[in-house]
């Protein structure tokens, strides 16, 4: 099958059309337009603006963009608070690290004991 390529206007479009369509799904949209929901993802990724029309008309904040950038670094914060905000950031860091290690360690030992669990 040829692939498609599409011009930036009708991109501009198409998420133009997903963000300010009542109650619009990107299935229903794609699907509309003729093209592979992946697709008007990845448009929405590149020109959205991560509002969306509601199914009642009110401007709401898109799901698709869960994937969003972290806040960025105020500019105005003191060195004291540079530093609060660093060593909180490393706490959930370093629990995070313990959990996926815990997490890394039963999957392990799950996996010998299914595989010795194996062996007739």
């Amino acid at each position: 099958m040829a692939r498609k390529n599409y011009g930036e206007e009708f991109r501009r479009r198409a998420v133009d059309l997903y963000e300010s369509t009542p109650g619009a799904t990107v299935r229903g949209i794609a699907e509309d337009l003729g093209i592979v929901r992946g697709t008007l993802r990845g448009w929405l990724e590149v020109y959205g603006t991560g509002k969306k029309t509601g199914a009642d008309g009110s401007l709401t904040t898109s799901p698709l963009q869960s994937r969003a950038a972290p806040d960025p670094v105020p500019r105005d914060e003191s060195p004291q608070q540079t530093i609060s905000r660093l060593q909180a950031e490393n706490a959930a860091l370093r629990a995070e690290t313990v959990k996926l290690t815990t997490e890394r360690e039963i999957l392990q030992r799950a996996a010998k004991y299914f595989a010795g669990e194996t062996r007739w």
